[in-house]
């Protein structure tokens, strides 16, 4: 029993020392110039709700977003939760000839998505996230939802542990379902901050937390886009979280090919504005030192929700390139 305790508190304390040389790392990435270039190209992203194409919504509250969503490369609208075997309740998307012909006219140039979702509390290293006969009912659903009219398929299905096979095998067969010309969009863990971390945070909470450049770079080379996530990192302080996203933004421009779109989640504003302009502010940060790159943006959630000095914070900070 004494050497049993002994073991586990050993554990604990390399993972409390692996934390702490992570943090004084990751606080001191959120430092550095701004460069003046260093904001919207015009590929940025953002995440709608269900509403615009449940039929809850009609085009006096689409025209009431159009100043907001001329802004987006591509629009992510949740289309359904992925069930456990695979199937997805075409119910959800069921009126959205009204918004995807709407867009059709007013802004023919942004790409809309249609956002598959599926959480889990934990992952396995063992298990495929999706299993082999939900995948081939998973393949067929995005084939549905493109079929319906949307521009491509966006997986937002988390999490996805390291070297999955059953999930490069999803993407693969999604891509030969959909056709080369529909968007494939998949939203990625965030990535290890530092070599070593991933493993000790599995194995203490269960499940993955961060993806390996390596998968990342697999992933993305079966996409057209990737986004990075950059909502629930749980880092305890402003500076922490800054530099958690300097560094994420700055290992995907350097993992994820040019030729791919890719674009760094910012967490919802409409919850905590804060952490919103921080983590643009990282992402300003790590551009610069990266220097310029096409196809490269955030992507955003709900954005004609925003207050609308949050909104106008946004444009300022990031979207105001495109004005």
């Amino acid at each position: 029993m004494r050497w049993l305790l002994t073991r586990l508190l050993a554990g604990l304390a390399a993972v409390l020392v692996v934390a702490v040389g992570a943090g004084v790392v990751l606080a001191a990435q959120f430092s550095g110039e701004k460069a003046e270039w260093a904001a919207s190209t015009g590929a940025d992203a953002a995440w709608l709700d269900g509403s615009w194409v449940d039929g809850s919504k009609d085009e006096s509250d689409f025209a009431a977003a159009l100043p907001r969503l001329r802004a987006f490369t591509e629009v992510y609208v949740h289309v359904g939760e992925i069930a456990e075997d695979g199937t997805v309740d075409p119910a959800g998307y069921a009126a959205a000839d009204a918004f995807l012909d709407w867009m059709g006219r007013e802004l023919p140039d942004v790409a809309v998505v249609g956002w598959l979702s599926s959480t889990a509390e934990s992952s396995s290293l063992l298990e495929d996230r999706v299993p082999k006969e939900a995948r081939a009912r998973l393949v067929e659903a995005a084939s549905a939802v493109v079929d319906a009219g949307f521009d491509g398929v966006h997986y937002a299905i988390t999490p996805v542990t390291v070297n999955d096979p059953g999930f490069v095998d999803l993407l693969e067969r999604t891509r030969d379902a959909i056709g080369a010309e529909a968007v494939l969009s998949v939203l990625a863990l965030p990535l290890e901050p530092l070599p070593g971390v991933r493993l000790p945070v599995f194995a203490v909470q269960g499940g993955e937390r961060y993806w390996s450049t390596n998968f990342l770079l697999r992933v993305a080379e079966l996409s057209d886009v990737v986004v990075v996530s950059g909502s629930g990192t749980g880092m305890p302080s402003g500076s922490l979280y800054g530099g958690f996203m300097a560094r994420q933004t700055t290992l995907a421009l350097r993992t994820v090919p040019e030729t791919i779109g890719l674009r760094i989640g910012v967490p919802p504003a409409a919850d905590d504005p804060a952490a919103a302009a921080t983590a643009v502010e990282a992402v300003r940060i790590a551009l610069t030192a990266h220097g310029q790159r096409d196809s490269f943006g955030i992507a955003v959630h709900a954005p004609e929700e925003l207050a609308d000095d949050a909104w106008t914070e946004l444009e300022e900070d990031w979207l105001h390139i495109q004005r």
